[in-house]
């Protein structure tokens, strides 16, 4: 059984007023009728250019956006009809590593307090419900630190501000508060675009190792499609809002059956020729 089950999946925009003050008419299908299974342990690469959708439908599939019509259900439940606490239980198993570890991490906290308020957020719903795993202070401060030591850095930086970090050290940093309530389910959108490429090597490598450690599922968003055969499972090729095309790793890089995948791998000139 798959762990996360798309059906149907469509997400309609309306397209804003005009600075004159008029509205447009029209609106834009972000994602379109897209349906599509992740199965327990696999990375399923999502792929495709700029402005496909594939943003907008990991953030549908965790329901940080809500969809205009369709079901996602993980874990066999519905979470479009998941309520407020049903909802926050099962988000402690879904979690997001963001495009911009620039932008994701708030520059006023220390790493410590970053990484450790999803644990703090929990903590208070522990509270108020009276059930689940409580962690004081000293708790939280050593998962802290185990964290840190899974995403390759030291426990010195507890005390230090996103900003004294590079880029790569800060998706690390975004990573360990993904991993902090120990999910099953990961959305990367895009998490090594941003980085130059020798850095984001490090990091892909570093989710293969967390996968293994972790036990991780993940949905993979890129629009790189070496990355997302170096990392992937399975792929699926997304364009104009939908899935065009979806097989294993092999299938998809030797045998595209889609014109636009046959595109996206041409314009990779190591694996056209591959």
């Amino acid at each position: 059984m798959a762990l996360v089950e798309v059906r149907n999946l469509t997400k309609v925009f309306d397209l804003a007023e005009s600075s004159f003050g008029g509205r447009r008419a029209g609106e834009v299908r972000a994602v379109d009728d897209v349906s599509l299974d992740i199965y327990e342990g696999e990375t399923l690469g999502l792929v495709g250019e700029s402005g496909s959708g594939k943003s907008t439908l990991g953030r549908l599939i965790l329901r940080l956006i809500e969809p205009t019509s369709g079901a996602v259900v993980f874990h066999g439940v519905d979470l479009l009809k998941a309520n407020g606490s049903e909802l926050r239980r099962l988000r402690r198993d879904m979690q997001i590593i963001f495009q911009d570890p620039f932008g994701s991490l708030d520059p006023r906290y220390r790493v410590e307090d970053v990484i450790a308020e999803p644990l703090i957020l929990h903590q208070q719903i522990i509270e108020q419900k009276g059930v689940g795993e409580s962690l004081g202070r000293d708790a939280r401060r050593q998962r802290v630190r185990e964290l840190l030591c899974a995403v390759g850095m030291d426990e010195s930086a507890m005390s230090r501000f996103p900003h004294e970090f590079s880029g790569g050290q800060r998706q690390r940093i975004g990573i360990a508060r993904a991993l902090a309530l120990r999910p099953k389910f990961i959305v990367a959108d895009e998490p090594v675009s941003a980085l130059d490429v020798s850095v984001g090597a490090q990091i892909v490598n570093l989710l293969q190792q967390l996968q293994r450690d972790f036990g991780l599922t993940y949905l993979f968003i890129s629009h790189s499609m070496p990355v997302v055969r170096y990392l992937s499972t399975r792929i699926a090729v997304m364009y104009g809002g939908k899935i065009v095309e979806i097989g294993s790793t092999e299938q998809i890089t030797a045998q595209p059956q889609h014109d636009y995948t046959r595109k996206l791998l041409a314009a990779t000139p190591e694996m056209a020729a591959s």
